[in-house]
């Protein structure tokens, strides 16, 4: 009894130490933000099809996109770990704080990268292990290497990385690209600016101690604001397509235009915000915007089949 007591207790600290560990190569994933990712990459899958996405493509579909954002995140972490440590939102993070190494964080990165590249390539499909793996060079090295420090519009032109998760879902699901599909992330590609931009702001002096060129330091927050609120219009013009292309229907189309009046009463009040944290707080929202934007075009894919009325039964005489 006293040894089984003392192998036990002995085991305590070592199943700490794995938690522990493990939780520094979870947060090297960013996993809020790829789990966004993810979501929006299987609204595509949902949207790609009448009915429900083949299960097998999809369950394969999700764990490759998910590993492969999960491994871009990582080597985003790698590469900016000189500005991570500048600035206090991120000086917490493994590779700053030295709990995980440079070449601990690149293995485990290449492991993600090569895991994702082989479950899409045998499991799904070429042309989405294809469009993955530009997703992955372009955010974790065009954006994050070069972009990010070469112009203040670095979100914008990178955001085409960061868009592209539904149309990956689709062609996981499909096997080939829609117009749909790209009107997906032509949406995420517009919400964009407006969702960092906003963390920017807040953040603005994080970036400029770290010497990163993001709007709010080189052209000064109320430019910045002006921005915010001009993205956020067109955003809400986009956001009308689905119903006008017929992609969706009526459903959809009132739930988008209550949130984007919301998200445009956002960036007004922006203008003048009543404190510093109002631009976190449309930051936030714009997280809940971009989800349920997705919700309502997954509900209203579902839903119309069902409000569409019933073909009208034509009586033949017969002789």
């Amino acid at each position: 009894m006293k040894r089984a007591g003392m192998r036990r207790a002995g085991g305590r600290p070592y199943n700490r130490r794995m938690n522990q560990i493990f939780r520094q190569y979870w947060s090297l994933t960013k996993p809020r933000v790829v789990a966004l990712i993810v979501f929006t990459a299987v609204i595509g899958m949902f949207l790609a099809v009448p009915g429900l996405p083949p299960l097998r493509e999809a369950v394969l579909g999700t764990l490759g996109i998910w590993l492969a954002a999960a491994s871009a995140a990582a080597i985003n972490q790698i590469i900016d770990s000189r500005i991570d440590a500048k600035m206090a939102r991120t000086s917490w993070r493994p590779l700053v704080a030295g709990t995980l190494t440079m070449r601990q964080a690149l293995l485990f990165a290449i492991t993600l990268a090569t895991a994702s590249m082989l479950i899409l390539v045998l499991g799904v499909n070429q042309l989405t292990a294809w469009l993955t793996f530009a997703s992955l060079i372009g955010y974790a090295v065009i954006y994050t290497k070069f972009l990010k420090h070469a112009t203040p519009q670095n979100i914008v032109i990178g955001g085409i990385a960061g868009a592209a998760p539904p149309a990956l879902g689709w062609t996981a699901v499909t096997g080939h690209l829609h117009s749909d599909a790209l009107l997906l992330v032509l949406i995420i590609f517009v919400w964009t600016p407006p969702h960092f931009w906003a963390l920017a702001i807040f953040r603005r002096a994080d970036y400029a101690r770290a010497l990163v060129p993001m709007l709010p330091v080189t052209h000064g927050v109320e430019y910045t604001r002006v921005q915010i609120l001009l993205y956020t219009i067109l955003l809400l013009v986009v956001t009308m397509l689905p119903r006008l292309t017929g992609m969706s229907g009526n459903f959809y189309l009132g739930g988008a235009l209550v949130l984007g009046a919301v998200f445009l009463w956002y960036a007004w009040k922006l203008q003048n915000p009543p404190d510093e944290f109002f631009a976190m707080k449309m930051f936030n929202y714009s997280i809940v915007y971009l989800m349920a934007l997705f919700a309502f075009l997954l509900v209203d894919h579902w839903l119309l089949p069902w409000l569409q009325p019933a073909a009208s039964i034509q009586f033949v005489p017969v002789g």
